[in-house]
């Protein structure tokens, strides 16, 4: 079974990774420097207070009566090794490829002076004996327990303490490196054209500054780009006023016939299209109006009710007496386009309020019209768009108004959803954030 391993997706990931991964390898190197140097530090210590200890211990019993060495075995012993007054265990020569350090240091220390004889125990716990003799011909045993050289209890501990310290470095170093990058790409999520643009702060690493100086000045070219392409369209759409205007007078002089409906209905239909095409340049900078507090319901009341004086069939449902801080021009021209669609392809329309103020409100237009396609809802938002269905220019309109609703929407700090109702027709949702 393979195991496929990935490289982590996010910065932060990647450089925790590799930061962690370096620091602990470091520290493993050099604990393993010092615990090597540490260790042949201490097996030299041991093995020379080996051979000092067991020439001592040698000596002493030689020089003892016999009746008195038993007394002197307590005295002796030693975490790794004893004597005993008493041949040694049966057991296997040593292995001459394999022989234990502490045999040479004891070769060493007694060695010159006393006959010895080496032999391995086995057993669970595997250890060696060296048998000699002292001057009156009793024998003595030195059983050695070879043992690792002791670690201290609080080294875990400190281990432990480095591996945490290490693990909050690593965090600190990677969340100051990239928390500039976060806000960065936060802001360009955020980057709204129709907004006052937030400028980033411009202090901190010379990376971070120049990145944060070369998005301020993007934000302004797109601003300043934006300014001039509303300029232009006002501009045309002044220019192209005029000779409009002399047009239709010079078709009020004209006989009677086809072909003067014909024209009347193109030159009407371009002027339209002129006003529209103004309406969706002004939408893109409507963060330019004043916000104010509103009543919601009578707001949407006065909307209604202005229809209805008109004969139109636009019903209102669902008042909830909030008051909400929004541009009210704005709020207006969404909601006109939006039930202007509903009465042009279904003949009536229903306003609908849901939700509360601080909690997220919306507001549905709905209407019981054609509806359109699923595959195509995302794309009636794009300006100039035409369903080709009953939703056509055959009906009026030039693909604009939903596309002037959207920007609206979203310069009020809102959003803009379409779908189709059940049992036929379309429902628009207008929702204000946290009820604005």
């Amino acid at each position: 079974m393979n195991v496929a391993l990935h490289w982590p997706r996010t910065l932060a990931s990647r450089l925790s990774l590799i930061f962690l991964v370096g620091l602990i390898l470091t520290q493993a190197l050099s604990f393993g420097a010092q615990y090597y140097e540490r260790y042949q530090s201490a097996k030299s210590t041991m093995l020379g207070n080996l051979e000092t200890d067991v020439s001592t211990s040698i000596a002493i019993l030689d020089r003892l009566p016999a009746d008195e060495r038993p007394g002197w075995l307590d005295r002796l012993q030693r975490r790794t090794y004893g004597y005993l007054l008493s041949e040694r265990e049966p057991g296997v020569p040593m292995d001459q490829d394999n022989i234990p350090i502490a045999v040479n240091s004891i070769e060493t220390a007694i060695g010159h002076d006393y006959a010895l004889t080496f032999v391995e125990i086995p057993g669970l716990r595997q250890h060696f004996q060296v048998q000699l003799q002292l001057s009156d011909g009793n024998p003595v045993t030195i059983d050695v327990w070879p043992a690792m050289v002791p670690l201290s209890p609080w080294l875990p501990f400190v281990l432990l303490g480095q591996l945490m310290l290490m693990i909050g470095c690593t965090w600190l170093a990677v969340r100051i490196a990239v928390r500039p990058l976060t806000r960065l790409g936060e802001a360009v999520e955020n980057l709204d054209p129709n907004a006052h643009p937030v400028h980033l702060d411009e202090s901190g690493p010379t990376e971070v500054a120049h990145a944060a100086k070369a998005f301020n000045t993007m934000q302004e070219r797109i601003a300043t780009y934006l300014k001039e392409r509303m300029q232009l369209l006002a501009a045309i759409s002044h220019d192209l006023q005029t000779p409009i205007t002399r047009m239709k007078l010079r078709t009020e002089f004209a006989d009677e016939s086809a072909e003067k409906d014909k024209l009347v209905h193109d030159l009407n239909e371009i002027e339209h299209l002129v006003r529209e095409g103004i309406a969706y340049a002004r939408s893109i900078h409507g963060a330019t109006e004043t916000s104010c507090r509103i009543n919601l319901d009578s707001f949407l009341d006065s909307l209604v009710f202005d229809y209805q004086d008109t004969g139109q069939a636009v019903t209102l449902a669902g008042k909830n007496g909030a008051v909400i801080d929004t541009r009210p021009h704005a709020l207006r021209r969404i909601l006109v386009n939006l039930v202007d669609n509903a009465v042009k392809f279904s003949g009536a329309a229903e306003v609908l309020v849901e939700g509360r103020a601080g909690a997220g409100l919306s507001i549905k237009v709905l209407d019981r019209g054609p509806g359109i396609d699923e595959d195509v809802l995302d794309e009636v938002f794009k300006p100039f768009y035409r369903v080709e269905s009953s939703r056509n220019r055959s009906s009026g309109g030039t693909g604009l108004g939903l596309a002037i609703a959207q920007q609206l929407a979203e310069a009020i700090g809102g959003s803009l959803t379409l779908g189709n109702r059940e049992g036929g027709g379309l429902c628009v949702t207008l929702t204000l954030a946290g009820g604005q």
